[in-house]
């Protein structure tokens, strides 16, 4: 929240003043703040240059590092884990005023909120907030969700990347396809089977480090658009991770993976 306030000090935005605010009323005033600030943002810093990141495959770095100071990159993450610490209408808002400015940037603002941070607040252990939500918050870093495949597509139930337990790690073999961030992310939650015989049961959800051995990018995909952020495979390949870096009860990625879409 008092990133909010800073932000909008930062840009000379007067909450009085704004242009929009008294057609919002119908919003409590925190949303029109957060909603206002984001609108200007995006008219000032990401519209003159949306064409060029889209048309150069240029990753907005800079513009999510501010958006992170802004709150924008967290915001329904508690204050205490770094957050903005407001709610999902607000969160919407701000995508969708990000978005109108620069489809790219408010793919990454989207990503990094709902599909990789998202599930880790619902179903994370404090530790796991810690090490893998706090210093996603702040733009420097931003994570990426691995759960479609190549043939099975977004189908939750239908991972065929496999992850084994060998002494006190997990490893993981399989592709993940269409993966949004992945060449510039610092983490991914990754889907994987766990137990075959339990079909959709038997998926689990795991939190792998970016770079890390075992785990490669394919090439980036030339998209239609949003081509700002980067989208490719990401390849498992007896990729190792600690037996803790499991993300929720054993077999419950499909409920994870339904509850972060």
């Amino acid at each position: 929240m008092a990133a909010l306030f800073k932000a909008r000090k930062a840009l000379g935005i007067c909450v009085s003043g704004c242009r929009s605010l008294s057609s919002l009323a119908e919003l409590p005033e925190m949303h029109q703040m957060m909603r206002q600030t984001c609108r200007d943002y995006a008219d000032r810093e990401l519209a003159p240059i949306a064409g060029k990141l889209d048309k150069e495959h240029l990753f907005p770095a800079q513009q999510v590092r501010e958006l992170g100071a802004m709150g924008v990159m967290a915001v329904e993450v508690p204050e205490e884990l770094g957050g903005a610490g407001m709610d999902y209408l607000a969160y919407a808002l701000a995508v969708e005023e990000i978005s109108r400015g620069c489809g790219s940037t408010g793919c990454v603002v989207s990503v990094n909120n709902s599909l990789y941070i998202g599930p880790i607040l619902k179903f994370g252990t404090q530790k796991q907030k810690e090490q893998w939500i706090t210093p996603f918050t702040t733009g420097e870093k931003v994570g990426c969700f691995a759960l479609s495949e190549p043939g099975n597509g977004s189908d939750a139930g239908a991972a065929s990347t496999l992850a084994r337990q060998e002494g006190e790690e997990w490893v993981l073999n399989g592709t993940k396809a269409w993966i949004t961030n992945c060449w510039d992310a610092s983490a991914s939650v990754v889907f994987a089977t766990t137990d075959k015989s339990l079909k959709h049961k038997g998926i689990s959800a795991f939190l792998v480090p970016m770079p890390h051995p075992g785990l490669s990018l394919g090439k980036k995909e030339d998209k239609l658009g949003i081509r700002a952020t980067s989208t490719a495979n990401l390849i498992l390949e007896d990729c190792r991770i600690p037996l803790g870096n499991m993300l929720g009860p054993r077999g419950s990625g499909f409920k994870i993976a339904m509850v972060g879409l």
